[in-house]
């Protein structure tokens, strides 16, 4: 069985807010100075803020660190009058900077986080200090995966049990192993909210094909990114294989692509170690060019 995530916290800095993002009550795990350069943690469909529970104080010794609970998601509010297609996201977010007074900072997303950090990065740049896109989603519509999120997430929504909610966690991980029972726990406690199954019920709109394919983003918004930009992906992604991401690596001017072989859709998490020096390296603005792929990118067709 792994290692818990709480134990590597003990003794550190860290808590657990709420704040008012234009009236929807949002959750916020939080490390870090507020006087230093801020930074904000996007998590994955159906996750939660403990996606980053494994990068919150490495970070935070350098930045003002905030990992959200989407609208819809974790202990936010859960309004079942959205659509949560990618613009709601959008909104959540910049409605929370503005809520912090924030005019700026680096955005790290991971799947589903990432699709929206990437048009939120192409609407507003000016938002935007440096963009990480970690394991994104959006970028092609895999239906075997699709399929896969749905059915694991909606069998762990409903009736929620331990043994379901593991699934669903295995689901993310390469090694599945490597999932830990206090991962299990957090997560099965957020599944059990009232009415949780019915806000996920809206938000896994996504994962119909006519609905993200009006949401996915082109090789054209990719080529209009003006922000450094740090692919992160995965030799074992379930949702989006690696010619995707050397797709995307050619579609972004100067962006930089890391791989990592350990992990599967979580690097922050299965890969914490390497993951935390390579993120803060680039949010740092220094050279990682020796963990990154050699070569220019091929802007070839979009991959299916």
């Amino acid at each position: 069985m792994a290692e818990g995530f709480w134990s590597e916290l003990l003794g550190t800095s860290y808590s657990q807010r709420f704040y008012d993002a234009g009236g929807v009550r949002t959750r916020v795990l939080e490390a870090g100075n507020p006087g230093l350069p801020p930074l904000l943690f996007l998590h994955g469909v159906n996750g939660h803020a403990e996606t980053f529970i494994r990068n919150l104080v490495s970070h935070g010794e350098n930045f003002h660190v905030l990992a959200l609970d989407f609208i819809g998601h974790g202990y936010s509010d859960k309004p079942l009058d959205r659509n949560y297609e990618i613009a709601t996201y959008v909104k959540h977010v910049l409605d929370f900077m503005d809520a912090i007074g924030v005019q700026r900072a680096s955005i790290s997303g991971e799947s589903l986080g990432a699709w929206v950090a990437t048009r939120l990065a192409g609407q507003f740049p000016e938002r935007v200090e440096r963009l990480v896109l970690n394991t994104p989603g959006g970028m092609n519509a895999n239906p075997k995966a699709m399929e896969s999120l749905h059915r694991l997430t909606l069998e762990a929504v409903t009736n929620p049990t331990e043994e379901k909610v593991r699934k669903r966690l295995e689901w993310l991980f390469k090694d599945p192993m490597q999932v830990p029972q206090d991962l299990v726990d957090t997560r099965l406690r957020i599944y059990s909210q009232p009415d949780y199954r019915n806000a996920t019920l809206l938000t896994l709109c996504l994962q119909d094909l006519e609905v993200r394919l009006r949401n996915m983003i082109t090789a054209e918004e990719l080529q209009r990114l003006a922000v450094s930009t740090l692919l992160i992906w995965t030799t074992s992604d379930p949702v989006a294989g690696l010619d995707v991401g050397h797709w995307c690596h050619g579609c972004i001017a100067g962006s930089q692509l890391v791989v990592m072989e350990n992990s599967g859709h979580w690097p922050q998490y299965e890969e914490a170690e390497r993951f935390n020096r390579v993120h803060l390296g680039f949010l740092k603005g220094e050279d990682i060019s020796q963990e990154t792929i050699v070569g220019e990118p091929e802007a070839g067709g979009k991959p299916e």
